[in-house]
């Protein structure tokens, strides 16, 4: 009898893992760049990026943002007066994260104020995205006032 409940027991304990891996959400494979745009915790972006912060705000519906051109891998974002506007592109994705290329549009259009790869993570899908430092370089963003990302910056 004993020996028939450590068995239950075990089987159960086995069960876990995989019952465990099913409530994790994936990252979507189509309309990456929409995605972003909903679970982006703007307070989490490197300081060159996020608008001044604000109590009780972290995406950006919270601090007015509004999509001006979302693509499947890209978007066009701007703050209610349009002083700011953000651009993403998605360079991809694992099953730990997005890499995004997120650049601040300057007085010129064609090139940006500021740009960076981040890598986005969340921990449930109830969660938003958060911001990690990345260090690896996509040549679809590569650091200003440089080449070819294949070239290496140091």
């Amino acid at each position: 009898m004993k020996v028939k409940n450590v068995l239950v027991a075990l089987v159960a304990l086995s069960c876990v893992p995989l019952g465990s891996a099913r409530n994790k959400s994936a990252y979507p494979d189509e309309n990456v760049a929409q995605f972003v745009v909903d679970k982006l915790d703007l307070t989490s972006l490197p300081s060159a990026f996020r608008p001044k912060r604000e109590k009780g705000k972290k995406t950006l519906l919270d601090y007015g943002f509004q999509s001006r051109n979302v693509h499947e891998n890209d978007a066009v974002i701007t703050d209610a007066n349009g002083a700011n506007t953000l651009s993403l592109k998605v360079l991809g994705h694992t099953s730990t994260g997005i890499f995004v290329c997120i650049a601040q549009v300057g007085a010129k259009a064609d090139t940006p104020a500021s740009e960076s790869v981040v890598l986005l993570k969340w921990n449930d899908s109830e969660g938003s995205l958060k911001v990690h430092a990345s260090f690896r370089e996509f040549a679809e963003c590569p650091a200003i006032g440089g080449g070819d990302a294949s070239e290496g910056s140091y």
